[in-house]
């Protein structure tokens, strides 16, 4: 069992608030890290039919169950418990008394920020990243990753990622989502999940997609909403304080795991991978993600950001640390060519006062500095821009 890197700060934060709530796409692994982490604490979970009536319908009686705290998952399922725990932790002022799990960000947050605001610290558990997955094997190569994807299940258990996406799509995406909303045709949220999946790294234009799948562009956007509150994609803002208006303005998609989206674009093995059109993209999501994990398993927000112009001018992402910037390319190539730093030489001639050196990912072994910029290996990526001051 692979200790979580986030385990260190869940336990610190457990020390100073009453609550600690950690969110998080289903099947991360936040049952597993919570009861490895607090051995002695009773543990229910809100799916239990049994269990979420009652906490449900008799609030007081299901916490006198507890009177010294417990694991309580999947609290999204009783929304207002929430109010009752905020009594209950007031009262006792025990720190660390309750360890609330969800993976409804929708549901969840408006209840903790509404009930439970002062009182709770709120932690974002992904899956694994490249460090948790070494402790498997540090030589899967990119292709393999791409369609293996992080979630903790395919490599504790060697499961097939083939049969596991789909299962993950039929038992968690599409059950979720019923619980949310009405999707009153299946087959059509369906061929949306997977034009999402090719608009990876791309701009997010609900009017086409809806053009493409048959329903309005208020659909579209709900059910992107959906999506992200569930922790299946990420939207990533573009960057334009102190930048003229000539900035592009729309959000950028990607998966929360890269392997969901290499399934639903059909990709089922290395070889697939090898020669498929989304595969740049893909590399790029992948990377991406493993810079969001390292700032969420701080308990931080990832503060990633990217640039485009109306002049086609970009940087994949732009890493906010208080007034500086940090530009980051993302290339698939194994090779390097000084045309991948057009990009940071362009944002820093657009923002000198802020934009320091910056990064080039991609996946060759030779790491170099080339004049102001470092050339880094995809792996190493996440650690050496986060620890840059």
């Amino acid at each position: 069992m692979v200790k979580r890197e986030i385990s260190k700060v869940l336990l610190k934060l457990s020390r100073q608030y009453p609550v600690v709530t950690l969110t998080g796409p289903r099947q991360s692994g936040k049952t597993t890290l919570v009861r490895n982490s607090f051995p002695g604490k009773p543990y229910t979970n809100l799916e239990n039919i049994d269990q979420r009536e009652l906490a449900i319908n008799d609030p007081r009686e299901f916490l006198k169950r507890y009177q010294k705290g417990a694991i309580i998952d999947e609290i999204q399922r009783a929304p207002s418990l929430l109010s009752y725990i905020q009594t209950t932790v007031d009262e006792k002022k025990i720190a660390g008394m309750f360890i609330l799990t969800g993976s409804q960000n929708l549901n969840l947050l408006s209840g903790v920020s509404q009930s439970l605001a002062g009182r709770t610290a709120i932690l974002k558990l992904l899956p694994f990243n490249f460090s948790e997955i070494a402790n498997y094997s540090n030589t899967y190569s990119i292709d393999k990753l791409l369609v293996r994807g992080f979630f903790p299940s395919i490599y504790e258990k060697h499961l097939d990622p083939v049969i596991y996406y789909r299962n993950y799509i039929e038992t968690y995406i599409e059950r979720d989502l019923r619980q949310l909303i009405n999707i009153k045709d299946l087959h059509l949220f369906q061929i949306f999940l997977k034009l999402c999946s090719g608009r990876v790294g791309q701009l997010l234009n609900a009017s086409s997609l809806a053009g493409e799948v048959g329903v309005s562009s208020m659909t579209i956007k709900n059910w992107i909403s959906i999506l992200e509150a569930s922790f299946i994609i990420m939207l990533m803002e573009p960057y334009f304080e102190n930048i003229n208006k000539r900035v592009v303005k729309s959000r950028k998609l990607y998966f929360t795991d890269v392997g969901l989206a290499a399934h639903l674009l059909g990709i089922e093995t290395a070889g697939h991978v090898m020669n498929h059109p989304s595969r740049g993209a893909l590399f790029e999501n992948m990377v991406i993600m493993d810079v969001v994990k390292a700032r969420f398993n701080a308990a931080l927000s990832h503060n990633l950001y990217f640039y485009r112009d109306g002049n086609h001018n970009e940087v994949d992402v732009l890493f906010k640390s208080g007034y500086r910037l940090t530009p980051i390319e993302i290339k698939s190539a194994a090779t390097f060519h000084s045309q991948f730093l057009n990009g940071l030489t362009h944002i820093r001639k657009a923002l000198p006062a802020r934009v320091g050196p910056g990064f080039l990912i991609y996946s060759g072994d030779a790491e170099q500095k080339v004049l102001k910029d470092n050339v880094v290996n995809y792996r190493n990526a996440s650690k050496k821009i986060i620890g840059k001051k």
